[in-house]
């Protein structure tokens, strides 16, 4: 993570999705953070998933690499050219172009969508097309930053209307008709870290030494632990619900 001062909100939609884009270049180089992520949804998936929001492939590529048929999707254009460059003539990877409201029916096993909803106004309405894009009895996968104390300069900046709790998620997602599965907080420490480095400090989630440092001393033992203990606070709320089986 860097510090930097003079962060100010950015006057148009276009400014925050070129910080998205800078943001996800930047956060490549947390492996084992991502990995861990990945991991904790990949058992959800199921045999034919659609990620909404998928950046730059990273997730899309490791969940295709065991022939997996996925779809990835993008509503960014410069990011879906990205996409499409990235995955032309892949044997199992679709890409297309899809943006909030979805007004469409698929018949996905999941969908999934990390660090996506928080950039929605309307959750609720986003969560009930994410559910008519999947197979009744199908799932949403989510990760979505954690706790409204930890509201940032920097989360206003690069488009974020809200952070959840445990309970404000499974609430949100029974309001959009779904039946929450599992909905757990991930990265303690990392919520203590964003907390000083990012809201008290003023400073932005990009690749530096700190960062270099915690993924790759801190994450893998935090792994292990969350693996086996709940905890009470974290970084992220990691959700997964399912849609009515009628």
């Amino acid at each position: 993570m860097s510090v930097r001062g003079d962060l100010r909100a950015p006057a148009t939609l276009a400014e925050s999705t070129v910080l998205q884009s800078a943001v996800l270049e930047d956060l490549r180089s947390a492996v084992n953070h991502n990995r861990w992520l990945l991991a904790l949804s990949e058992p959800w998936l199921g045999d034919d998933p659609l990620e909404i929001g998928s950046g730059l492939g990273e997730a899309a590529a490791i969940w295709a690499a065991d022939g997996r048929k996925m779809t990835a999707s993008e509503a960014d254009p410069g990011r879906l050219a990205r996409l499409r460059e990235r995955f032309d003539n892949h044997p199992t990877v679709r890409v297309r172009e899809l943006a909030v409201p979805i007004r469409e029916s698929a018949d996905h096993s999941a969908v999934v969508a990390l660090n996506v909803l928080e950039h929605i106004e309307d959750d609720v309405a986003a969560l009930r097309d994410f559910a008519r894009l999947v197979r009744p009895g199908g799932r949403i996968v989510l990760i979505v930053p954690a706790f409204e104390q930890a509201m940032s300069n920097f989360d206003r900046r690069i488009g974020h209307f809200r952070r959840y709790r445990v309970p404000t998620m499974t609430a949100t997602l029974r309001r959009a008709g779904l039946r929450p599965v599992r909905v757990q907080y991930v990265n303690s420490i990392g919520l203590l870290g964003w907390m000083l480095l990012v809201k008290a400090l003023d400073g932005e989630p990009r690749e530096g030494m700190p960062l270099k440092i915690y993924d790759r001393l801190c994450v893998p033992v935090l792994r292990r632990v969350e693996e086996r203990v709940r905890v009470p606070f974290g970084q992220s709320v990691f959700a997964v619900a399912e849609t009515p089986r009628e």
